[in-house]
């Protein structure tokens, strides 16, 4: 039996930093994403129910697995009913696959449990071909059509950082962004970059201490908090000019410049950086393959393709050096550390006729202590 209370929202993006632990999370995220998934794991929630299907067998998304791995029961497929009977704070019980509100059964729940992820994740990747040959053709086709736009964007805005002959460090909360950032730690604090954080991205620099210079985004998942505190908020618009995050940054009463752009917010942020004579962008968790976007929900890559050609030469992605380096200490390498330090104090030991003296003391105490 779980019981537990309801935090819900049809975005979980947005849903995350409400959640508390031991929450149960109410999603309607078709296709559950690693992102999504690696946030709910870090929130510690008890159980998530996921109001639509979160393995629909289009392509293998990692999110369920992800859960499953960490313990956290995934109720999947409820139906939307359940997600418009419940409110936030409802205390909700789950036993025998039903679900129980005021001590009221609502409905009945299915536990997406290893056996059927994985019969699911080999029907979608048996599937992953059509999706492939679709997502090239997309991409191909938008790239033609918005190769001018994208490629000499107009109307940027005039930035309040200089960016001329500098490191730009752009981050994104994507997939190991947080093991990417503590990596990378190190040339952040030497090379001290122009920071952009991509929505989210920005409280994850103020989570490592670092505060964002710029926030470029449609704004729907940053904190209140991180935008008080950056030089620069640039809205997102789309290519008709519109721009749903403005709205936002007005009713807090801040400042705001607004870029419209057929792409995504980070190709704007690299876009901006190359127009601005970056020297170097460093990209952490940026997306970058066709799994990436398919499960933020876009059906190609064309902006990405085209940005990442312009200014290609000069971006280095971060995206899982986690991966590659780990500072991790094995005990050999504590032992062989340990003996090393022993090295010159046994010199020094062997050189001093003062502590010659001593251990020949020590010695001789213990041999009058165990009568020899």
């Amino acid at each position: 039996m779980i019981r537990g209370t309801v935090k819900k929202d049809r975005k979980t993006k947005n849903l995350i930093n409400r959640l508390e632990p031991n929450d149960i999370a109410v999603i309607h995220h078709k296709d559950l994403d690693e992102v999504a998934a690696i946030h709910l794991v870090e929130r510690k929630v008890r159980a998530v129910i996921n109001c639509d299907c979160s393995i629909s067998g289009t392509f293998p998304n990692q999110g369920p697995k992800i859960l499953i791995e960490a313990g956290i029961p995934l109720y999947d497929n409820v139906g939307m009913d359940f997600f418009l009977k419940v409110k936030d704070n409802d205390l909700i019980v789950i036993s025998d696959n039903v679900i129980y509100h005021n001590q009221k059964a609502i409905c009945r729940c299915s536990q997406l449990l290893g056996n059927e992820i994985n019969r699911l994740m080999e029907q979608a990747s048996d599937n992953i071909r059509d999706v492939l040959h679709d997502f090239i053709d997309n991409t191909l086709d938008y790239a033609s059509r918005e190769k001018e736009i994208i490629l000499s964007p107009a109307d940027m805005p005039v930035v309040k950082v200089n960016m001329k002959e500098k490191h730009i460090l752009i981050v994104i909360r994507g997939k190991n962004y947080k093991q990417d950032l503590k990596t990378i730690r190190s040339y952040i604090e030497e090379v001290n970059p122009v920071m952009i954080g991509v929505d989210g991205g920005a409280d994850a620099l103020l989570e490592f201490g670092y505060t964002p210079d710029i926030i470029i985004g449609d704004m729907d998942s940053v904190s209140d908090y991180a935008l008080s505190k950056c030089r620069q908020i640039i809205v997102h618009a789309y290519p008709d000019g519109q721009a749903p995050g403005l709205k936002r940054i007005q009713g807090m009463g801040l400042d705001s410049d607004i870029f419209s752009y057929p792409g995504t917010s980070e190709d704007i942020a690299m876009i901006l950086a190359y127009e601005n004579k970056a020297e170097l962008i460093v990209a952490v968790g940026s997306h970058t393959n066709m799994i990436d976007f398919l499960e933020k929900g876009r059906p190609g890559m064309a902006s990405t393709f085209l940005v990442r050609m312009k200014v290609g030469y000069k971006v280095i992605d971060a995206k899982g050096v986690s991966e590659l380096y780990r500072n991790k200490l094995k005990p050999s390498y504590l032992a062989a550390m340990f003996l090393s330090a022993l090295f010159p104090i046994a010199m020094i030991a062997k050189m001093s006729p003062m502590i010659q003296e001593w251990y020949h003391l020590v010695a001789l105490r213990l041999k009058i202590l165990i009568g020899l």
